[in-house]
């Protein structure tokens, strides 16, 4: 896994492994790079994906790319609930994608942790 930008955190997944009906488990490293509270992007297949981790440690991930006007939604702040694009302040369910300001969703991904508290993103 490489570094990003300075500041920016982790970019790069690590391998993938073949899940079931051509879904794929992207293992994405430790659970604690990632601090409560916070989001980190992450680069798979030539996408941009951001991996929130809540408080109460459980994970979601969404499109890293804001709808409106391709802003770092990694950047915006979090709660239980949604994730607010830093840029224009347009907001997005952290377990579907969708938008509460009328944008366009983004993706959502399943994310979960292994046995070693892995981040584990799937994808497909």
């Amino acid at each position: 896994m490489t570094d990003g930008p300075a500041g920016t955190g982790p970019v790069g997944a690590g391998p993938a492994r073949a899940g079931t009906a051509g879904a794929r488990e992207h293992l994405l490293g430790p659970l604690e790079q990632i601090p409560p509270g916070e989001g980190r992007a992450f680069a798979v297949d030539g996408e941009q994906i951001a991996v929130f981790r809540l408080r109460d440690d459980t994970l979601r991930a969404l499109s890293a790319i804001c709808s409106h006007r391709g802003g770092p939604v990694t950047d915006g702040q979090i709660d239980h609930r949604v994730v607010v694009c830093p840029l224009h302040q347009h907001t997005f369910a952290l377990d579907t994608g969708c938008s509460t300001t009328g944008q366009d969703p983004l993706r959502s991904y399943r994310v979960s942790t292994d046995a070693q508290r892995n981040i584990v993103l799937h994808t497909g």
